[in-house]
Order: structure tokens, then sequence, then C-alpha cells
């Protein structure tokens, strides 16, 4: 069930800035993911029901608005690490009647991205800035707009599968706070995409002695981690197959030696022999929870 908190106005030019609330990963605690009252109507609306029952009777209407060709970072996946605000770019086109005003200071179209079953009922979500939206004709536009996501907001738990869902609120010179919703218009599209949220990987690796003499063994060693989003730091991914590959000097192309599965702790630790000069690196595939990475290779001189 969607745990969702009010927020009682929107200010200023009512924009939908990022009013997040820090993420309680205390396991006495529960999180609240931040709401304004533009998502607020379109929840509200989409699950057949006004949110502002208890001031005001009445329902939204049906936005003559509808939502295509809606891209989530380009199409691919989004990895978040322990730190830093990812910035996910989305773009859609919005169709519209003749009569929507969508360059209106109170019209949004937003993109909202959440992790559960359907748009009214995520376990968590992010919703992007207001659709920056350029007119291709009196009915068409192309809009573009921006998800924060913010790593201390989130729970390693969360990390898989997500889905997109798009929706346009028109409230027609109302009171967001307070609004009459027999007069605020809403369009929802869900979902509109899936994609996969994922814990920032990182792999490193040493290849050793060097310079080595032809035929003579060589020790490789690396580590793999991603990202914990409950502590903030990052861990070994244990238990992980990982490839051990090689590229001659002269060479753009590597050769996968051998796969060996990390340890308890996600070290890797491996024996080759010694050929020619080249480079050695670790390669992970990547899972569901945890992007591909590959670590950049490491020059062995053969004598």
């Amino acid at each position: 069930m969607r745990i969702r908190a009010t927020v009682a106005a929107v200010s200023g030019a009512l924009a939908l800035s990022a009013l997040a609330l820090p993420a309680a990963h205390a396991a006495d605690q529960t999180r609240v993911p931040a709401e304004n009252s533009v998502s607020k109507v379109a929840h509200t609306a989409h699950q057949g029901r006004s949110s502002f029952a208890a001031v005001a009777s009445g329902t939204p209407y049906q936005l003559n608005a509808t939502f295509s060709n809606v891209k989530v970072n380009n199409g691919k996946n989004i990895a978040v690490g322990t730190t830093n605000v990812v910035k996910v770019p989305v773009s859609f086109t919005l169709t519209h009647g003749t009569d929507v005003k969508i360059h209106a200071k109170d019209f949004f179209a937003v993109v909202e991205l959440y992790r559960g079953t359907s748009f009214e009922d995520s376990i968590w979500f992010y919703d992007s800035t207001n659709g920056s939206c350029t007119d291709s004709s009196a009915t068409v536009a192309n809009c573009k707009a921006t998800v924060s996501i913010d790593p201390a907001e989130l729970l390693s738990e969360d990390a898989g599968s997500w889905k997109a869902a798009a929706y346009a609120v028109a409230f027609n010179g109302q009171n967001p706070s307070d609004p009459d919703p027999d007069k605020v218009g809403v369009a929802v599209k869900d979902p509109t995409n899936s994609f996969k949220l994922q814990r920032y990987s990182k792999l490193t690796v040493n290849a050793s002695p060097e310079p080595v003499k032809k035929g003579k063994t060589i020790t490789v060693v690396g580590k793999l981690s991603r990202a914990n989003w409950d502590d903030g730091k990052y861990h070994g991914y244990t238990g992980q197959p990982v490839k051990l590959q090689f590229r001659k000097k002269n060479s753009s192309t590597y050769t996968t030696l051998k796969t060996i599965k990390t340890d308890s702790t996600g070290n890797l630790k491996t024996t080759t022999k010694a050929t020619v000069d080249g480079y050695f690196r670790y390669s992970f595939a990547g899972t569901s929870t945890t992007p591909a990475v590959s670590a950049a290779g490491d020059y062995v001189d053969v004598k």
C-alpha cells in the first residue's frame, strides 16, 4: 500500500521541487516519500476518489491529454551510488485538446518513477520536475524533465524492478492546496516504462609481479563491491561470477581466460601464466540489482 505524506501547499510558481524527506533507515521507523499537491491530486483521481473530500465534494474530471513516447534515462537502467544525487532525464510527447492550456502556470505534466505494482499502489517513488514543453502543433508538444534520485532516501531493498507513469494536472485557477475537485483536470498513463534501479558497482584488479618472465605465474587479485543504501557505504558483493580477461598490448579486444567467484567479502584471486605483454582485467556481467562493470586493465610487461 502506498504511504504518502501530504504537503499542505505548493508555494510560488507551484514548482515541483524535490520536497524530499530524509530516509529513515532505522528498523523502527517508517519511510515516507515526499509529495506535493500536484502528485496528490493525480494519485487520488486515478484511484477514483477525491483527496479533498474533507473540505469539498467532487472528483477531478478526465483531462483531454495523453502521453506517448515516454523515455526514462534514454532507455537505460539507472545506477545509484552512495553519495551523489542522480539526475535522470525523462522525455515524452503530450497530445492534448485545444482547450487544455499546457503552458499555464498551474498546469503540470510529470513522469513518476516508482517501485511497486502500480501508480496508486507503490512502495517508493520519485516525481520529475514539471515538463518543459515545446509545441510541435496546436495539440502536440514534446516535453523534457528531470527526476532527482538521492541515495540517502533509498534502502538496498529498493534495488530491482521499477516502473514509470506519466500524469498531467490542470488546476484551472484553483488553489492547489484547497481546490474545487470538479474544476481540476487529471490524466494518467500507467505504466509507461519499466527499468531497473541498481546499486552502483565497482571492480578493481591488480596483476603481479610486473615485470615477469615468460612462463612464470601471475597472480591477479581484485574486489567487486556495490553501494549499500542502508549505511551509505560500499560492501563486497559475495558469491558472484567474474571473468578474468586479457588483451595483448596492441589489441583492443579482451579474451576471457577463466571465470571465478568472489569470496565472502567480494575479493577475487586467481593465477595464470605469463605469455606476452598485455592487460589483465576482471569483468562482471551484472545482476538485476547491480550493473555490469569492468575494471581498468592492469598492464604486465613480460620479459
